[in-house]
């Protein structure tokens, strides 16, 4: 199963609920989502896993997190 891992500084959240919508549609996707920051938390089905950082997630998570997705998208 392919990881796609979004990084969501919250200023792009309009372009990035698309194309993680798309990817949740496609199969054996697994998507995670990184909330950087102060981000907002957007509103994303339960199939999607939503870390934050610095509060469930330090830099070391995240760096693995990093090399283990086939896709990293950085919003």
């Amino acid at each position: 199963m392919a990881t796609a891992l979004h990084l969501l500084k919250g200023s792009a959240l309009s372009v990035a609920l698309p194309v993680i919508a798309r990817q949740l549609g496609e199969p054996d996707v697994r998507v995670i989502v990184v909330l950087l920051h102060d981000a907002p938390a957007p509103p994303l089905p339960d199939t999607v896993l939503v870390r934050r950082l610095g509060d469930d997630l330090d830099y070391a998570e995240l760096v693995d997190l990093i090399f283990a997705s086939e896709h990293v998208i950085a919003w």
